[in-house]
């Protein structure tokens, strides 16, 4: 049993009873919400795993909570709605989404969904890198931080999986759809566009510019990581799958 805090935001009693009760037979815990204001006084006080996100509430627009609980928080976060249009995906996607269900769902796949993200979240720092260095920005994978003097930026689970990415294939060019495969992402269509958002967040938040670039993108092509980045000394966390590693200090 893991053990693992699922948070629940929806305005509908019975989605959050349903989804209450198979996250506790599949060996999770949960806390139910049934508003923004909430949620939103809770979440950063309970620490959840992972966000489990309804986008019409009847206080605020669900996306407008990504921003605290993605990208301020980096706690992994999947949407459930009854918007089924790929526009809607898309925007939950470019938002810092990890998965976006249409409602009515299957509770079993939202299960499954919900155990693929922890996956990864719990695989991100062990099988890969703990921490590097990339433009003056010391980056720390287990608080999905970068720091630079007395300057601290959060990144969301998916920009950190991104940059992993890109530092186990420095130099390399990197098709979308490889990274698609690399983080198990199978909709093409809606997650081509999120992946071009992550990636520029990516370089906001480095201060990336023509100048002094980390990432550079080969149109019709992909992209290639450029920074000069260093991981700590004895750091054997890269894998060897995407390149080579990315230079050690």
């Amino acid at each position: 049993m893991s053990g693992e805090l699922i948070a629940i935001l929806d305005d509908e009693v019975m989605i959050r009873a349903s989804l209450g009760n198979a996250l506790e037979d599949a060996g999770f815990r949960s806390v139910s919400f049934s508003s923004a204001v909430e949620f939103e006084t809770n979440v950063a006080r309970l620490r959840p795993q992972l966000c489990v996100i309804d986008l019409g509430l009847p206080d605020r627009n669900g996306l407008a909570l990504l921003s605290t609980v993605a990208h301020q928080l980096g706690i992994p976060v999947i949407i459930i709605s009854g918007r089924a249009s790929p526009r809607d995906k898309i925007n939950g996607l470019e938002l810092g989404a990890d998965d976006y269900l249409v409602k009515p769902f299957d509770i079993d796949e939202l299960i499954a969904r919900i155990k693929a993200v922890l996956r990864r979240a719990r695989q991100a720092p062990s099988a890969q890198f703990k921490s590097a260095d990339i433009n003056g920005w010391h980056v720390d994978f287990d608080s999905l931080t970068i720091k630079r003097g007395q300057e601290i930026r959060s990144l969301s689970l998916s920009e950190a999986e991104i940059l992993q990415i890109f530092l186990r294939a420095p130099g390399r060019l990197l098709s979308r759809e490889q990274i698609q495969s690399s983080l198990g992402l199978q909709d093409a269509d809606a997650y081509d566009r999120a992946i071009d958002v992550r990636i520029s967040r990516l370089r906001t938040k480095f201060e990336s510019d023509r100048e002094n670039p980390i990432v550079k993108t080969v149109y019709g092509g992909g992209y290639i990581f450029v920074a000069a980045a260093v991981a700590p000394p004895g750091d054997d966390r890269a894998g060897q799958r995407e390149g080579a590693p990315a230079t050690r200090a």
